[in-house]
């Protein structure tokens, strides 16, 4: 059976899904561009809003 893709990802996860480093992530995070949720300590970012941004972010430099 195949592996699903976890629809939560933590900055680790984020960083390789992303391909930039943690120190960067955490940079756009605290700034509020990157979609996501501070449970205690730890960043929980959910896969489906990070396509969105993603995608949103492409548009805006195609200018749509």
């Amino acid at each position: 059976m195949p592996r699903q893709t976890d629809s939560v990802m933590t900055i680790d996860e984020l960083a390789d899904y992303l391909k930039i480093s943690k120190s960067t992530l955490y940079h756009l995070v605290r700034r509020g561009e990157v979609p996501g949720t501070k449970i205690g300590r730890h960043w929980r970012f959910k896969r489906d809003a990070i396509d969105h941004w993603l995608e949103k972010r492409q548009d805006a430099q195609n200018g749509d």
